[in-house]
């Protein structure tokens, strides 16, 4: 009995797909965890590929995907801010299983790159768009920049690319003026 039984006993229109994706990752000797609510599969403690449905399609998502040799073709990065993971994407399960091989070949590479102790160079925070409007609030109060630099540079992250995500001056400032207190209290923009 595993603890994501559960998230394959849903009745959904991707149980099928999502049964073969489970069979698939156990067939290579992962082991099966549940993390974030979703099945992940695990090699000696290290994610190596997680399972998610979402409307329009299931996928086996895969941590360290940047670092993976996409020799058929398959790897989607989710957004550009997206780093280090890669998604494979299905719609029918008619897909997985055509692609069996090739997505045994992925999590085989994927394991490697764990047993090799490859890291995905991540973008530092300094390396992330400052709204002008934010800056120009880090410029003029203090507190708020203290603030903002003693968050985690996850947080730092998020709340940079949230700020300069719009496209109107006006809706930038507006989000920056909505979160100011959040940063204040040391809340990551999700918190």
């Amino acid at each position: 009995m595993s603890k994501a039984d559960f998230y394959f006993n849903k009745d959904n229109k991707w149980h099928e797909s999502l049964e073969r994706l489970r069979d698939i990752a156990l067939s290579c000797g992962l082991t099966e965890e549940l993390k974030w609510g979703q099945p992940c599969y695990t090699h000696h403690q290290a994610n190596i590929v997680l399972i998610h449905d979402f409307k329009e399609y299931c996928a086996f998502l895969f941590f360290k995907g940047a670092l993976l040799s996409d020799t058929h073709g398959l790897l989607v990065q989710q957004t550009e801010n997206v780093q280090s993971a890669r998604q494979i994407r299905f719609q029918h399960l008619s897909e997985i299983m055509d692609q069996e091989a090739a997505l045994k070949s992925y999590i085989f590479q994927a394991i490697e790159v764990e047993r090799a102790g490859l890291k995905v160079e991540l973008k530092k925070t300094t390396d992330f768009e400052v709204a002008e409007e934010f800056q120009s609030k880090l410029t003029s109060i203090p507190a708020l920049k203290a603030a903002f630099e003693a968050l985690t540079p996850g947080r730092q992250r998020a709340y940079l690319l949230h700020f300069s995500a719009p496209k109107q001056a006006k809706t930038r400032e507006a989000r920056v003026e909505k979160y100011m207190p959040q940063i204040m209290n040391g809340k990551g923009l999700n918190d």
